[in-house]
């Protein structure tokens, strides 16, 4: 069977009726805001991306994580706020994404917070270096119930790897998958569904052949090439790729550049999900690296309460009055991945 198949079948297995039901809700309201121009939000988060750890191993020149450049507090997840969250949303969440900020695998109890989410039927990923996907990591990250694997794989040799995931190695990210791939092997799993994924940038667009080549040879399922959010483009950036269908921006004059997407007035991650950073702050988008738009925290209050709460739904109402006001939404590029 298609390894794509597979995976698809295996997130459908994960449907139940509540989570249906919260599913229709959620795409009604969605449509009806859009339409009304006024904020309705009936259902609970159909996704959720949690925030492990802002910590990481490596200093990638886009990630705030890689710059040290964290204006908002640092820390680890503890796991009671985890599981509180997660024994309130788990009738309704489908997906759940161990990730924002920070490389997961360096919170002490990472697989046992995604074997947590597994046992509840959630479809689980993570994002991932794979520095740390050791012979025993990796085999605990099968153990864990973890559906989808995705580990960043920028380059296929040294040389052109370490040129975005500074102080990387390329050998160790070959050897966390080798890792992962025998531990399935071994225990006749099927999960997790392993995906390469490569951001495509100027250093190494001429590699995306040799990338999908190099999945085929080491037993990957997918390789997904992804498109770079750059903060500073506008005057053009040694990032931004020349073959433009990987690029988020386009070439509008000498040195000039804008972003292609149009940005409209609805945006439908404030209806279907959300971040939870490490220390509970839950913020509407993956774009707010540094959590200023805060609807609120999970120490303090139930997340149905959170979501369904004043300053949420005015958010909602600003995004869909005029989005181009919200500062996160103005280098929004949701959307531009380009899937091999």
């Amino acid at each position: 069977m298609n390894r794509n198949l597979k995976d698809g079948i295996n997130f459908i297995s994960k449907m139940s009726a509540g989570r249906v039901i919260n599913a229709l809700k959620v795409v009604t309201s969605y449509y009806i805001t859009r339409f009304s121009k006024k904020p309705v939000q009936w259902g609970m988060p159909i996704a959720l991306s949690f925030e492990p750890t802002t910590s990481c191993n490596l200093r990638c020149p886009e990630c705030p994580s890689g710059l040290r450049s964290f204006t908002r507090p640092t820390g680890m997840l503890e796991e009671d706020t985890f599981t509180k969250i997660i024994d309130e949303v788990s009738n309704s969440l489908w997906y759940l994404i161990f990730y924002f900020q920070g490389e997961p695998y360096l919170h002490p109890s990472f697989t046992d917070l995604v074997k947590y989410a597994s046992k509840k039927g959630i479809y689980t990923a993570t994002s991932t270096n794979a520095h740390y996907l050791t012979d025993a990591n990796a085999r605990k990250t099968v153990e864990s119930g973890l559906d989808r694997l995705i580990i960043s794989i920028d380059g296929t040799t040294q040389e052109v790897y370490e040129q975005y995931r500074i102080g990387g190695k390329l050998e160790k990210v070959i050897e966390g998958t080798k890792n992962i791939v025998k531990w399935k092997k071994e225990l006749k799993s099927s999960t997790p569904h392993i995906i390469f994924q490569f951001l495509v940038v100027k250093p190494n667009e001429h590699q995306i052949a040799e990338v999908e080549q190099l999945a085929k040879e080491l037993g990957v399922d997918e390789v997904g090439l992804k498109t770079a959010q750059i903060y500073d483009y506008e005057n053009g950036n040694p990032l931004i790729p020349t073959q433009e269908k990987y690029s988020r921006y386009t070439q509008i004059g000498e040195n000039k550049y804008e972003i292609k997407n149009q940005l409209l007035n609805h945006c439908w991650k404030l209806w279907h999900s959300c971040v939870i950073t490490w220390d509970g702050t839950v913020v509407p988008c993956c774009f707010d690296k540094d959590a200023w738009y805060k609807m609120g925290n999970l120490q303090t209050e139930s997340f149905s309460s959170l979501w369904h709460n004043e300053k949420y739904q005015n958010f909602r109402a600003s995004v869909v009055r005029s989005r181009a006001e919200i500062e996160m939404c103005k280098n929004c590029t949701e959307g531009t991945k380009v899937w091999s």
